[in-house]
């Protein structure tokens, strides 16, 4: 979706396949869109996904790490993003 499409969404969220969301995260940077949840199993992608987010003016409430796969080393993270005021 683009930006101008997200006019009447208030919370979104995302959870895109290891290579992240950099489309996504720059649409609803440039949105108003006032929360975001981002969920992803790779730090890589997440860190730059958040700091798209951030430039976008959303600011990092929280992360949360969850271990869904108890044999595998891999984690899951999950970020809620805010804009001020809202």
């Amino acid at each position: 979706m683009l930006a101008s499409e997200l006019s009447k969404i208030d919370v979104a969220v995302f959870d895109p396949p290891r290579a992240g969301a950099a489309a996504q995260a720059a649409q609803l940077a440039g949105s108003s869109v006032a929360r975001v949840i981002a969920v992803s199993c790779n730090p890589t992608t997440f860190a730059r996904d958040a700091r798209i987010l951030i430039d976008g003016g959303f600011s990092l409430d929280r992360v949360l790490s969850v271990d869904q796969f108890l044999w595998s080393p891999h984690i899951e993270l999950m970020g809620i993003f805010s804009r001020a005021g809202r």
